[in-house]
């Protein structure tokens, strides 16, 4: 058995995903055409800060949270009619995380290229 690097992972991921830019992330959110889900840890986020707008669902839990069985998924405090727009530190869980999405049926789903870091340096408001 030959086990997988993540660089192997994320780039077998990428051929199947949809990859957006920081500026378009931020025309959706600005149209509310889409759901913002930063799955960074906690302890990012308190180091850098929050996206405004952004839903904190951290990657560990992103599965079990986006279930249609869950109780966020039920109250509907995500739009199933919006894209969800996933993001991280950099790239590369966010990319793993629309993969396992898609996995799971989501289909308006796609992730920020360079994660923060590239939203950081956009016009995206950091509270």
């Amino acid at each position: 058995m030959t086990i997988k690097s993540i660089q192997t992972l994320v780039s077998e991921a990428m051929q199947e995903i949809k990859t957006i830019n920081a500026d378009e992330a931020l025309k959706m959110v600005e149209n509310d055409n889409c759901n913002l889900i930063d799955i960074r840890e906690v302890r990012e986020l308190e180091s850098t800060g929050k996206v405004e707008n952004s839903v904190h669902i951290p990657r560990g839990m992103l599965e079990i949270y986006l279930d249609p069985n869950s109780a966020l998924f039920q109250q509907g405090v995500l739009d199933q009619n919006k894209e969800t727009v996933l993001f991280c530190a950099g790239g590369v869980r966010s990319a793993l995380a629309v993969k396992a999405l898609k996995n799971m049926g989501y289909e308006k789903i796609s992730h920020i290229e360079g994660g923060f870091g590239s939203i950081s340096q956009s016009k995206f408001k950091i509270v």
